[in-house]
């Protein structure tokens, strides 16, 4: 797995974190809270595309593979949570947060199996 560089890991953890933060305001403010999260979300997901395995073991392509999955499901969100701001588009609602929940349980679940694949390899 190609590691980030210290600039780029830390570009990754502000990433995350201004989604989190965006995701949470979106309560309060939604054009502040979409608009932390667009930016958190783009951050993100550019250094997770960063990172990539060349290696050639089945359960780690398809590790990898679902976290590109989550990423496109955090991609989705931020749009579904642009309809809910401006109300156009079919969601309307509050559906981001489905998009956003299946994102998370994604990325967390490939957090843990990762490393644990790179210790058995």
């Amino acid at each position: 797995m190609r590691e980030l560089t210290p600039l780029q890991n830390l570009c990754f953890r502000a990433g995350a974190i201004l989604m989190l933060i965006g995701a949470a305001s979106f309560i309060l403010n939604p054009m502040i809270g979409m608009c932390l999260y667009g930016v958190g979300t783009l951050l993100f997901t550019l250094m997770q595309m960063r990172t990539e395995y060349m290696g050639r073991n089945i359960t780690l392509l398809r590790l990898r593979r679902q976290q590109l999955l989550a990423c496109c499901f955090f991609v989705l969100a931020l749009v579904m949570m642009s309809m809910q701001v401006h109300n156009w588009g079919p969601f309307r609602r509050r559906e981001w947060v489905v998009a956003l929940t299946i994102g998370c349980v994604l990325e967390l679940y490939t957090s843990f199996r990762i490393p644990q694949e790179m210790n058995k390899e």
